[in-house]
């Protein structure tokens, strides 16, 4: 009959016997700095990092530093006036009617191109036939060509070539309409009514990024196992429930990327206003922040405002970059997708 031994006694009894210098974890040992290491951090970490300081941060930096003085962009000497320009900028109308055109850009530009690229891209990749397997529509490689092309035409051509179309006196819309007997569409300034040259601006920049956009989410769309849109074709689910429960949820990076990039864009348009409507439009009815600040600057010469609203642009890209980031992890964008 054996004896049982208690617990308490054989905790002592491992307690008194010596610890083996196998059991005892090794400290890690830190290799030393060779030169292979240094030099590695230094041209794949350093180098950028350096840039990135010099040549974003430094200038940001700077201009808030301008933004605080009556600096007139030529004299050495300047006065410290603190937030006094802020309140200058932010109580003028002509910039706050700038800013309010900046914000119906950043809300309907990004929302339009991105429906109308997950539109096309749903069709030129998942589209097509509904019976065999899941392809796009008939010769979409010409269709993807044709769309982007206007992507690698520069936004000052772009601005100019619709500008002629839509000239008054000789322009092709203008042409059309009278020629289907639409008399008032004669000598109407299309650019030059307040109810129609912001709409007519709207359209020129969703025109030029739809193409980019849908390829991006044509990339996106073929990365999806063709398997996962055949299975829902065959529970029976359609095209609008497609795209809905499975096409945009399992590309919602892209989405994000996406309406970030156009929100950036549309918050700038200094290109395409200015090249459209370079005074501002009828009313200011397309005059943007960017347009204020470079008259502001390099006309009036008050380049401490100009540094003000340069930093006010600024400090609405990063809010809205924020936005967009906080919906997208609200809505579970940052969930894993995960397929059995």
């Amino acid at each position: 009959m054996s004896a049982t031994v208690p617990p308490s006694a054989v905790a002592e009894t491992a307690l008194e016997q010596p610890v083996s210098a196998a059991s005892v974890p090794r400290r890690r040992r830190h290799r030393p700095w060779t030169f292979d290491k240094v030099s590695f951090f230094a041209v794949f970490l350093g180098l950028p990092l350096a840039v990135y300081l010099i040549f974003v941060l430094s200038p940001f930096i700077q201009a808030f530093y301008y933004s605080l003085t009556n600096w007139g962009g030529f004299s050495a000497t300047f006065d410290f006036v603190g937030l006094a320009n802020y309140t200058k900028i932010l109580t003028d109308d002509l910039f706050t009617r700038a800013m309010l055109n900046n914000v119906v850009l950043a809300v309907l530009v990004p929302i339009v191109t991105i429906v109308l690229s997950l539109i096309l891209a749903t069709l030129l990749t998942v589209g097509g036939s509904s019976f065999g397997h899941t392809r796009g529509l008939g010769h979409s490689g010409f269709y993807r060509v044709a769309s982007f092309f206007p992507y690698c035409v520069p936004a000052v051509v772009i601005g100019l070539m619709w500008g002629q179309i839509f000239d008054p006196s000789h322009g092709l819309v203008n042409g059309l309409l009278t020629g289907i007997g639409i008399d008032q569409a004669k000598e109407f300034a299309w650019l030059g009514e307040r109810s129609t040259a912001m709409p007519i601006s709207i359209f020129i920049m969703i025109w030029a990024y739809v193409g980019f956009y849908m390829l991006l989410f044509v990339a996106g769309i073929k990365s999806i196992p063709a398997e996962i849109f055949e299975a829902a074709r065959i529970d029976g689910a359609g095209r609008f429930r497609t795209a809905i429960s499975i096409t945009i949820p399992l590309i919602r990076d892209n989405v994000q990327t996406a309406w970030i990039y156009l929100g950036i864009a549309s918050l700038d348009a200094f290109v395409y206003m200015s090249v459209l409507n370079p005074f501002g439009g009828p009313g200011n009815s397309t005059l943007v922040m960017s347009q204020q600040l470079f008259s502001t600057a390099f006309q009036k010469g008050q380049y401490g405002i100009a540094c003000a609203m340069g930093v006010v642009i600024a400090l609405m890209t990063m809010i809205f970059a924020g936005i967009i980031g906080l919906l997208n992890r609200l809505t579970g964008g940052k969930d894993t997708v995960t397929m059995a």
